[in-house]
């Protein structure tokens, strides 16, 4: 399976999940982690333990390998490293105060 079919398959769970303010980086040019960065807010930290859940769920029935997932203790940021494909899935005030799409600069911004 291609890195282009797991970006969909997390995007397709972030819509089905009502997650907002979606994007997708493509940051294949300027990371050597990752192709794709995607980052979605979540609407409480139950919701963003549930969006999380449902990746993991999503990724691993397609039989691919979540390779890591920090933060759903707390559940204000939520990291899932997918290997070519990493999710952020934020809380509102959380995604303000790292604005990590600034960091990547407007060049990356795909839309979702």
């Amino acid at each position: 399976m291609k890195n282009s079919d797991l970006k969909l398959i997390c995007l397709d769970v972030l819509d089905d999940m009502k997650a907002k303010d979606v994007l997708a980086l493509d940051i294949r040019g300027i990371s050597g982690f990752a192709d794709w960065f995607i980052i979605a807010t979540a609407s409480s930290s139950r919701n963003a333990k549930a969006v999380s859940n449902k990746i993991i769920e999503a990724v691993k029935s397609n039989q691919l390998h979540v390779i890591g997932v920090e933060g759903q203790e707390d559940s204000e940021w939520v990291l899932i490293d997918c290997g070519d494909v990493v999710v952020n899935v934020m809380q509102q005030d959380t995604r303000e105060f790292y604005d990590l799409e600034s960091l990547w600069g407007e060049t990356t911004l795909i839309s979702a």
